[in-house]
């Protein structure tokens, strides 16, 4: 069985630990788990091999883009927005949080 690398590892339990109400980007995720520049493009997958190695409790909907765009796809939409505003994140029509630097969180 192959074991995560450091950085998967530490990516894995930086989003583990976002709290309710606040939200990381990819990037800062890729950041302070301690890759390098274009390592944020492989969060997503790194998180996606951990749900599906038994990580369920991964907040994918505190994840977010950089400026605090928001995934939506038509499969998640309705579940995503309703978390949000149960969590006081803000988001717009666009997708967008409207109250990103309140929630983005510092670590």
């Amino acid at each position: 069985m192959k074991q995560k690398s450091d950085f998967s590892a530490r990516v894995v339990k930086i989003a583990l630990s976002i709290p309710k109400g606040k939200v990381l980007t990819y990037g800062l995720i890729a950041r302070y788990a301690g890759g390098g520049g274009q390592s944020s493009r492989s969060v997503t997958g790194i998180l996606g091999k951990a749900y599906m190695k038994g990580d369920k409790g991964i907040p994918f909907h505190r994840i977010v883009y950089s400026g605090g765009k928001v995934w939506l796809s038509p499969g998640h939409e309705a579940k995503r927005l309703k978390l949000y505003r149960e969590e006081g994140i803000e988001v717009d029509k666009k997708g967008k949080i409207t109250n990103f630097r309140d929630v983005l969180l510092e670590l």
